[in-house]
């Protein structure tokens, strides 16, 4: 095997021990924490305890197999705003380090890499390459170099052995959603890891990735809200783009002003709704790894590899529904779930007891100006969560369309986006400019 081979955990056997050893982990913290109470410690000092190094080891573990494993965990940390704080604090700075970071790949990898992508002599395309990587990432890690022109870029590299390993990590991690359920609460796990492993071979094809990039670049060129940086070069498994020097939006959820946190907040939503207008395209990870807040107030878009074809736009029902739902059409709403196959025909439902379950995810849109909170994400998932609940029951009688899977998954991962944020702003004035069938 070469040594770029080794660089990423391949072995199927190797990365089920790994994987497996989160849940043997957790049954030993268990027993550990058992004998600590016997011995006299507080129930809470311990408890506190063993959920940190819970933590410590969910991170450690995705983040060293990268590939699907951490793929999962950059998209479990999007949505730790809708878990209670008691069970989310303990994994809150595990699973937002993977937004941002993970172990590198070796040096001798990255060069190795460029070699077989950019050509032997792809030293000369540079005038500057930094060795040490500036982000890490589930199926990649992003260098700052100078190329030729003198431009700063970006040039991410594919890890080697990234598609094995992310295929086999969604396979393997599917075995233990069990366990992730017990450490996110309400959250369905296993639809996770189905639609992340239907879109993973788009995602490691650089090539349709910087196609997507240039879409959006050329949409939004010269845009006064969003910035796309242009793509210089790219390979099969190596994109070269213009640097963005901003602050991360992980910077902004730990410790942004309130004017950062209601600017970020609004321009996540401006891309959500406008960018399947503009580029025919929806952008399809919403983690605050891929953005930036400019200086000049922008916010800049990094990553391309999940997108989504809307060569139409949003579908017009979408819109049309809410605007049915805030005006308390009950009977219009059930008609257009069924038309568009989220009731089915043979299902018996109270159209007023639907708007009842539907009407609480549109306060957003209901008022001039709103603001997502971790509280409003956690009294929705509490409600639609408990087996017990009118809204649970209602909810399991009602159908996800194929063709709104992403669109859906992509939107609640963006609110909760917004709820880490904090961010407060004119989201109806948002989706009356740019959701089809909204505003007539």
């Amino acid at each position: 095997m070469s040594d770029t081979g080794r660089d990423i955990p391949r072995g199927a056997v190797s990365r089920t021990a790994r994987l497996a050893a989160l849940p043997l982990g957790a049954a030993g913290r268990a027993t550990l924490g058992i004998g600590k109470r016997l011995s006299g410690r507080p129930a809470d000092e311990v408890n506190a305890e063993l959920q940190e190094k819970a933590a410590e080891q969910l991170f450690a573990v995705l983040g060293q197999l990268k590939g699907g494993a951490m793929k999962l965990g950059q998209q479990l940390s999007i949505f730790e705003a809708a878990v209670p704080e008691e069970m989310a604090g303990p994994y809150r700075e595990a699973l937002v380090k993977l937004q941002e970071a993970a172990p590198p790949m070796p040096v001798r990898t990255v060069h190795a890499v460029l070699g077989q992508q950019l050509g032997a002599r792809w030293r000369e395309r540079f005038r500057e390459f930094d060795d040490t990587p500036a982000a890490a990432a589930s199926i990649g890690q992003v260098h700052k170099a100078t190329w030729r022109d003198g431009r700063d870029v970006a040039v991410k590299i594919q890890y080697p052995g990234a598609g094995p390993a992310l295929m086999a990590d969604l396979n393997q991690l599917a075995r233990f959603a069990r366990l992730f359920a017990a450490m996110f609460p309400g959250m369905e796990v296993k639809p996770l890891i189905a639609e992340l492993k239907a879109r993973a071979e788009e995602e490691l094809d650089y090539g349709l990735e910087a196609d997507a990039q240039r879409a959006f670049a050329a949409a939004y060129a010269d845009d006064e809200q969003i910035v796309v940086p242009r793509i210089v070069a790219s390979a099969p498994k190596v994109i070269v783009s213009e640097w963005l020097e901003g602050t991360p939006l992980s910077r902004i959820t730990a410790e942004g002003t309130r004017e950062q946190r209601d600017r970020a907040g609004l321009l996540m939503a401006v891309l959500h709704f406008s960018g399947p207008q503009r580029a025919g395209l929806l952008h399809a990870d919403p983690h605050p790894g891929n953005f930036r807040l400019m200086p000049d107030g922008r916010l800049g878009v990094i990553d391309f590899g999940a997108t989504a074809r809307l060569p139409d736009g949003l579908p017009e029902p979408i819109g049309r529904l809410v605007q049915w739902a805030l005006a308390g059409r009950a009977e219009d709403v059930l008609t257009d779930l069924r038309a568009e196959g989220f009731v089915r025909q043979d299902v018996d439902v109270d159209a007023q007891a639907v708007l009842d379950f539907i009407f609480p995810f549109l306060a957003p849109l209901s008022t001039p100006s709103f603001r997502f909170t971790r509280a409003w994400m956690q009294e929705q998932a509490t409600r639609i969560g408990d087996p017990r609940s009118d809204a649970s029951r209602l909810g399991r009688q009602l159908n996800l369309p194929p063709a709104y899977l992403l669109i859906h998954r992509v939107t609640i991962g963006s609110i909760g986006v917004l709820c880490q944020l904090d961010a407060e702003a004119p989201y109806r004035g948002v989706c009356e400019e740019w959701l089809p069938g909204f505003a007539r």
